[in-house]
């Protein structure tokens, strides 16, 4: 078994997320969000680097390790960068992706997260 996922994995799999959609913004970023513009993951057009938010008290552990570095412009809220390929495995990719967005969730209005069936 392979032990990071390409981009294209990572992408359907973010969109596999309940209320999950992508748009494309800024000239080319792929912007995963729930509820039009609650972003829980970002990835470059080509592929090339993904960023989506940790936990704060993960946050710097995740900084220290090779492969990965705080995210431009969203570092202050936690977000992470990761450069293709991946140095991070496959499940714990989707872990952390699953808890990027239940994050996100989790900061909606109940009525919205009722009216996204979330």
């Amino acid at each position: 078994m392979r032990m990071t996922m390409h981009r294209d994995e990572v992408a359907a799999f973010c969109l596999s997320l309940p209320g999950a959609r992508e748009d494309y913004k800024w000239g080319g970023v792929r912007v995963f969000s729930i509820a039009d513009t609650k972003m829980f993951a970002v990835m470059g057009l080509a592929g090339d680097d993904l960023s989506f938010k940790v936990g704060s008290e993960l946050f710097l552990g995740y900084v220290d390790r090779p492969g990965v570095r705080p995210a431009p412009y969203l570092a202050r809220a936690h977000w992470i960068t990761l450069t293709h390929p991946y140095a991070i495995g496959s499940e714990e990719l989707r872990d952390l992706l699953t808890q990027s967005h239940q994050r996100v969730v989790s900061k909606l209005a109940k009525k919205r997260q009722a009216a996204l069936k979330l």
